[in-house]
């Protein structure tokens, strides 16, 4: 069962939350962050990038660059740019975009879940991300980037989300990329005790997004524990910033593939290779977006096919039956000879957003082909993680993100 505890948030003063609040640090490459800091250096991501504020030719995991994050976060707080609740909450975080809305309970959770599975991941982390976050966490003294967690739909913490949302928000504001965000405080002890109840009847809670952050909390919390072995499981870096969303407020969107060279081969023979792969059918210059799973498109020589997986290939368990494994098995290893998609220097994904002429443009200019996926389902997340399995990397891509700097919790 899952234990959720609310915690006194550190945030933005009332009126800078736009000013502040900004997408996750990972969104962005290393030259995106500096124009995007320089263009607006109040942005929580100056803390979050800090390697923004130094040269080129400081490594974005050099020890100054933790410490500039923490001498920049000090400095706003003391500034009074952050403020401290006074007591423990639940908060409700809500986005719109696009014509839709999802509405979290942000909380905290517990790292001890998340070692025994209670807290399920999907995806395997990189090291070097992963202990980069981890460094953050530790230099800074807080986690500032929450963990988008999902759970089955409960009717208790429906109700209590809908109540909640009748009342007058404490900030609204729309974002720079079109976002409609808005947030509320749960500070009676009535509605606290309610969250906690419903949660305790709720089985499992899954990871959609941010495993490198979950990971780095964990692995803070093993490093702080074995400096205080005398720990009682009640501090604060035993726990870490997440905002629970209903599954069926949530979409999945399509994460798409661009490699970027032919590995060898030339068109005709690809093709060749496809046609004793799949059955394929010609879209020509219409770009083939996939309508249903077991259909992936294909963009090759400047012309688009529909690639439609074979019946026996539909069956083969929670992982394997993932149009993203069948892909990666059937065609990125043997035929491109991308054996591992997370550190492969010849492959792109590009989330749905990005829309399918731009697969197209990147497979034209660099000289490769690309393949438009039909989005994971939550069916297909929660089968694989209560399975206990991985997705391959890159399999589910949700939107809108969670914004940074709205919600930091201090783990000391």
């Amino acid at each position: 069962m899952a234990t959720i505890r609310p915690f006194t948030a550190y945030r933005p003063a009332a009126g800078q939350e736009k000013t502040i609040a900004a997408l996750p640090y990972d969104v962005y490459t290393r030259k995106e962050a500096r124009s995007y800091v320089e263009q607006h250096p109040d942005s929580f991501l100056a803390i979050d990038r800090a390697e923004t504020q130094f040269p080129e030719d400081v490594s974005t995991y050099d020890d100054r660059v933790y410490e500039k994050a923490k001498e920049m976060l000090d400095a706003k707080i003391r500034d009074g740019v952050f403020i401290q609740d006074e007591k423990p909450c639940f908060y409700l975080y809500e986005e719109t975009w696009q014509g839709r809305t999802q509405t979290g309970i942000v909380a905290c959770a517990s790292v001890d879940e998340y070692k025994k599975g209670v807290v399920r991941r999907n995806e395997n982390t990189i090291e070097e991300k992963e202990e980069d976050r981890t460094k953050h966490v530790e230099t800074t003294g807080f986690q500032t980037g929450p963990i988008f967690l999902t759970y089955r739909r409960n009717d208790a913490l429906e109700r209590i989300v809908f109540d909640k949302r009748q009342q007058k928000p404490v900030c609204d504001f729309v974002s720079d990329t079109g976002i409609q965000n808005r947030v509320w405080v749960i500070d009676d002890a009535e509605t606290i005790g309610a969250i906690e109840k419903a949660f305790a009847a709720v089985k499992r809670i899954y990871i959609a997004d941010g495993h490198h952050r979950a990971a780095s909390a964990v692995k803070a919390a093993e490093r702080l524990r074995a400096a205080n072995p005398d720990y009682s499981g009640e501090e604060p870096y035993n726990w870490f910033l997440s905002v629970l969303f209903p599954d069926t407020e949530l979409v999945i969107m399509d994460y798409n593939r661009v490699v970027t060279d032919l590995n060898g081969y030339d068109k005709s023979e690809i093709l060749t290779k496809m046609k004793g792969l799949f059955n394929v059918t010609p879209y020509r210059k219409t770009p083939a977006k996939p309508q249903a799973k077991g259909e992936i498109g294909m963009y090759l020589g400047h012309s688009w096919y529909l690639l439609t997986v074979r019946n026996n290939e539909k069956h083969g368990g929670p992982v394997r039956s993932l149009d993203v494994s069948i892909l990666q098995k059937k065609v990125l290893e043997p035929i491109f000879g991308i054996r591992d998609p997370r550190t492969d220097e010849r492959i792109r994904f590009l989330g749905g957003t990005e829309g399918l002429p731009a697969l197209a443009e990147l497979a034209d200019k660099t000289g490769g082909a690309a393949f438009a996926m039909y989005p994971t389902s939550m069916a297909e997340l929660f089968a694989v993680s209560d399975a206990g399995l991985l997705m391959p990397p890159k399999s589910t891509l949700f939107e809108p993100k969670l914004l940074s700097g709205l919600f930091l919790h201090k783990i000391g």
